[in-house]
């Protein structure tokens, strides 16, 4: 294949055997590192061995997107190469499955659905899943909401809060998406909804989520305590932050107040448009959240 080098034998692959690959790519479906905080997550304990590598400078915008490199006195050493790989994974309960993550592709979206296609068709995938997260107008304060996608009917295990059309920014993994039903592959997918004032902050909850969501889709057994602590510790950082900064918590609760007239207006069948009320502007909720962001920048934020 043009952009995918393959291991020809891979130790622990019995051979006939279906695995799942899971999918995570960062950068524009990464809101508050979902995607990138799960793969550390499930690569914490050790990582498996490659079984396939994809071309990265075909697919990289090295300018949009500069890796970093140490400089140490007199020269430079320690250079962050990007890597798009896949690796053999086990579960908890040492069910196999493929990890593929890295960089998302800046460009030749084709010719990376048609590598994945060559990664899932030589492995005998059954299923692709992939991970993601958007930024999205709602508060901390209510439960995380989280979108699945799937390119057949019958994989979708849950019930998304609306029924049309809506046109959104593509993405490679929405393509791949396409591309695999083309070619009678299944593939489905969970998009975290994470707080957009909190969407260039890693968000621990967001990617224990998406995991819950992977385990749902392909039967495989993560040990996720690990991320239920980290959200845990990030809500008892944010609650502490909105204690001192009282101005930044009124933003928040004309957020909630949005929030809970949307979910009623859904329970009751009704318009979608919020109820009569104090609701912040745009341009009120984004000043008072730059100050928000400033406040979690380091960690001599509170007294």
């Amino acid at each position: 294949m043009k952009y995918v080098h393959v291991v020809d034998e891979v130790p622990g692959l019995e051979p006939g055997r279906s695995v799942p690959l899971v999918l995570a790519l960062h950068g524009f479906l990464d809101a508050g590192n979902a995607a990138t905080v799960a793969v550390d997550h499930l690569t914490s304990h050790g990582v498996g061995p490659v079984v396939a590598t994809f071309d990265v400078d075909v697919f990289h915008d090295y300018r949009a997107r500069r890796p970093v490199i140490s400089f140490v006195r007199d020269h430079y050493e320690e250079y962050d190469a990007p890597r798009l790989v896949v690796r053999l994974m086990h579960d908890e309960v040492e069910q196999p499955y493929l990890l593929l993550s890295g960089p998302e592709p800046d460009t030749r979206w084709e010719g990376f659905a048609e590598a994945v296609r060559e990664v899932v068709e030589r492995f005998d995938v059954d299923l692709v899943v992939a991970m993601g997260s958007v930024p999205m107008a709602a508060p901390h304060s209510r439960p995380l909401a989280v979108t699945q996608h799937a390119n057949r009917t019958e994989l979708m295990l849950r019930r998304n809060p609306w029924l049309g059309e809506i046109r959104v920014p593509a993405s490679a993994q929405a393509l791949l998406e396409v591309r695999l039903k083309d070619h009678a592959h299944d593939m489905t997918g969970y998009v975290a909804h994470v707080p957009h004032y909190l969407a260039q902050f890693d968000h621990p909850l967001a990617a224990l989520r998406l995991l819950e969501g992977v385990e749902e889709s392909t039967g495989l057994s993560f040990h996720l305590d690990g991320l239920k602590v980290a959200a845990e510790a990030k809500d008892r950082e944010i609650a502490t932050y909105l204690e001192d900064n009282p101005e930044v918590g009124e933003i928040v609760r004309g957020l909630e107040q949005q929030y809970d007239a949307f979910a009623r207006s859904e329970e009751a069948g009704r318009s979608l448009l919020a109820e009569d009320g104090e609701i912040p502007t745009g341009d009120e909720i984004g000043e008072q959240f730059e100050q928000f962001l400033a406040g979690l920048d380091g960690p001599d934020t509170h007294p």
